[in-house]
């Protein structure tokens, strides 16, 4: 079986009942219930830690052996454009990662009567990709260049033809291409390069380590699974521009490991910028620091070939763990990893739920001018159901939620734009279908090119996250979009901080079981793990593509793709 996972993340999002429902079998977290086993499980250090710094939030699970959920934090921080960069700075990194770990401590409190001092385990996530530079003695050179910055444009063309294999604007190496070509200062005194949760992991326990799956975001990985491409290297290291420097990127590169293997201990230093209140203790055995794309994977089961995960919220990238090798390079189409070393296809874009949450923001002060103010549950439920309620093919608007530029579809300089014909059936029901199928616009353009040009197969699509709160909505529309089957399960709302509690759990149960047999083998695959133990008995819902759904949406999507002249006009227009 060949399945997706999609992780949306933004807003808040309601449930309502389940429509069109064809399948209904098990694949969901459980929730922990209260109780004084789970504060003594707390108080003997065997509850597991994930935090993950997404693009509008930072998140915190605490989980059990199971994956039950004992505890959650969460922190709401945006990206900065400063200059043209966007970025955030370290300031804000732990200030929010301090206050979203003090939220979690008090619901343990709160919940369970225990002090959080120890922890089984504990692992950091973030978002992939992007460039954080160091030098020697630590100091931060440069500002951290997010993945949504697209300046890299000749670095990235010149690495593919190079490399012989697509490298995406936004990995590390083409940040770091750049910054040598355009002769940035800071480029001498490079020492060390990292990712945002590399960087938090470093600085926690010492280590300069990165899972797998995050550091095929900063340059591609052997066909091994577990370390840098050395040929591609060597390729890289030819580069007139690179040949010239003081250092090679074998040396700037942090050590890669796969999932389960011991990425180091929670020090006192990082102890104490997690909490500094000093109740919590050091000594916590650490999982390999992984990106969001990897959580969203374990956090749906999506880890074997023939299976694969969708993550979106600010941005939106689908994830299918492949079965052999694709035709070739394709520009569209990223080759990464699973937390595992298994080969992904990653379709990634820059363009999600911004410009949808800003409609429904404008939608929500209306309704408190006319004196009916909504929660966003049942604004968020009311209008989304009357998206499900407009024309097949919106009626002919069409919507381009470009907030930043997006490299799936060739616009250098995002300027959201809402487009329509006179003769457009204008309604407020084709608005919202029109909006929805934008969210995911871009993406199903990406997945085009695996899907029909690669033929790739798929059975289902794991779906869960905020947009799919309203259930059967924008669940059916990702359903018609790609043509696959799309599965939601429980899992909805805990997102990629809890798949990262899980990735720590399984570091914590390799090491006990190696510790134990004495040797690495005896220790249970992630996969196993996944299977075994977090998603036995729970339930999941699948809704099938409906014919005149996916014949509207590619109706829909012929007049988008012809549009995107006006969407590339746009960015140089309105400077």
């Amino acid at each position: 079986m060949q399945d997706v996972n999609v992780d949306i993340g933004r807003a808040a999002w309601f449930s309502e009942p389940m429509t069109h429902a064809d399948v209904s079998h098990t694949h969901s977290p459980s929730s922990a219930a209260d109780g004084g086993d789970h504060a003594a499980l707390i108080a003997a250090g065997r509850a597991h830690l994930g935090i993950e710094l997404g693009s509008t939030r930072i998140k915190a699970a605490l989980v059990d052996e199971t994956g039950a959920v004992l505890a959650t934090g969460s922190h709401a921080w945006e990206n900065e454009l400063v200059g043209e960069t966007w970025t955030y700075s370290l300031e804000a990194v732990w200030a929010g990662v301090r206050d979203c770990y003090a939220e979690l401590a008090r619901e343990v409190r709160e919940r369970h009567g225990a002090e959080l001092s120890r922890l089984g385990s504990l692992g950091v996530s973030a978002m992939m990709h992007g460039y954080l530079a160091f030098d020697a003695d630590g100091e931060q050179l440069a500002e951290f260049r997010t993945w949504r910055n697209t300046f890299t444009t000749e670095a990235a063309a010149q690495l593919s033809e190079i490399l012989e294999q697509n490298i995406p604007l936004r990995w590390s190496v083409s940040h770091l291409l750049h910054a040598v070509q355009q002769g940035e200062e800071h480029v001498d005194s490079l020492d060390h390069l990292t990712t945002l949760a590399g960087y938090v992991h470093w600085q926690l326990t010492g280590r300069k380590v990165l899972g797998v799956g995050d550091a095929s975001g900063m340059f591609p990985i052997a066909a091994s699974g577990d370390a840098f491409d050395a040929e591609l290297l060597k390729r890289f290291a030819r580069i007139e521009d690179i040949d010239a420097q003081p250092w090679s990127l074998p040396d700037l590169l942090p050590e890669v490991l796969v999932a389960g293997q011991d990425a180091g201990r929670l020090t006192a230093e990082g102890a104490a910028l997690l909490d500094p209140t000093g109740t919590l203790q050091p000594g916590a055995i650490t999982a390999p620091p992984e990106g969001d794309a990897g959580t969203g994977m374990v956090a749906t089961q999506a880890v074997e070939p023939r299976t694969g995960n969708v993550s979106a919220g600010t941005s939106a990238f689908a994830m299918v763990v492949l079965e052999g090798p694709l035709s070739g390079p394709r520009e569209e189409i990223d080759l990464v990893t699973t937390p595992s070393g298994d080969p992904v296809a990653m379709i990634h874009t820059n363009n999600c739920t911004t410009d949808l949450d800003a409609w429904l923001g404008l939608f929500s002060r209306f309704a408190e001018l006319v004196g009916a103010p909504q929660s966003p549950e049942e604004l968020y439920g009311t209008l989304f159901s009357a998206g499900a309620d407009g024309d097949a093919d919106a009626g002919g608007v069409l919507s381009y939620n470009y907030v930043s530029g997006e490299h799936q579809t060739g616009v250098a300089s995002g300027r959201p734009l809402l487009v329509r014909e006179q003769s457009a059936r204008f309604t407020l029901e084709n608005f919202m279908r029109a909006q929805l199928y934008g969210a995911f616009g871009a993406l199903a353009v990406g997945m085009e090119a695996l899907l029909k040009d690669e033929g790739v197969r798929l059975d289902v699509m794991y779906a869960h996250g905020g947009i799919f709160r309203t259930r059967g909505v924008a669940q059916q529309v990702l359903a018609d979009a790609l043509g696959v089957p799309v599965a939601l399960g429980e899992s909805a709302g805990e997102g990629g901080a809890w798949g990262m509690a899980l990735l720590a759990a399984h570091t914590a149960r390799t090491a006990a079981a190696d510790a134990d047999s004495g040797t690495p083998t005896a220790a249970q695959s992630l996969s196993a793990y996944l299977d075994e133990v977090v998603f036995a008995g729970q339930d999941l819902t699948t809704l099938s593509p409906d014919a005149d759904g996916t014949a509207g949406h590619g109706a829909w999507l012929d007049a988008y793709r012809a549009g995107l002249p006006l969407a590339r006009q746009a960015g140089d227009v309105l400077g």
